[in-house]
């Protein structure tokens, strides 16, 4: 089992060739293969454990070139991407809250008790949304993603604080969000938001276990 493991570490090392997150790719994998062998210690033949290893991880030319791949993606985009999604679900928003105070149109009024209807509905899509950044950030760069998660977060988290300062301080009428706007939903919002950087990290780690 050890010299496998050599064996499969030094050829993806070679093909890795001078990727510069090569020494965190080969110690994650050193992990993984443990943990991969411990479940396999029941095969005695060397060959179908190596099919099986081959099975689940793929082959050390494939690691590489996946890993190759995955540099097409900085994290600088990575991180912009997810923020301007989180600006266009405020934008999206704000846009429709004004536009329903405002104008007595009423297709906008029925739309707006529609999705008033199913706050937590609302609320579950958002947390997808944030579920969704964690994974892809741990899918995308692995080991070296965490601090990028941590950062994109924080900067993404903006928005959900300023509507919520403005909100609380009545800057914004609390009559614009009736009948959104009640206690039990207010109270459903800040747990949400507390469980917003787990649920990160959850999904992050999903991701990161998901490119290997």
């Amino acid at each position: 089992m050890e010299r496998l493991k050599n064996e499969f570490l030094e050829e993806l090392a070679q093909y890795l060739e001078n990727h510069k997150e090569k020494e965190s790719i080969l110690k994650e994998y050193d992990t993984h293969l443990d943990e991969l062998f411990i479940d396999l210690c029941k095969l005695g033949n060397e060959s179908e454990v190596r099919d099986q290893l081959y099975l689940r991880f793929g082959s050390p030319e494939e690691i590489a070139a996946m890993w190759k791949e995955e540099l097409s993606v900085t994290p600088s985009n990575m991180k912009w991407l997810f923020i301007a999604v989180n600006i266009l679900f405020f934008g999206g928003g704000s846009v429709l809250t004004l536009a329903h105070n405002l104008f007595d149109w009423n297709w906008l009024s029925s739309l707006w008790m529609q999705m008033t209807s199913f706050p937590i509905l609302i609320a579950l899509i958002y947390l997808f949304f944030w579920a969704l950044l964690g994974y892809e950030i741990g899918r995308g760069f692995g080991h070296s993603g965490k601090g990028l998660m941590r950062k994109t977060f924080l900067m993404a988290l903006i928005p959900n604080l300023t509507l919520m300062i403005l909100t609380v301080f009545q800057i914004i009428p609390h009559e614009w969000f009736q009948p959104l706007l009640t206690q039990t939903f207010i109270i459903v919002c800040i747990l949400f938001t507390l469980l917003l950087y787990p649920i990160c990290l959850i999904s992050y780690r999903w991701g990161k276990k998901a490119s290997l």
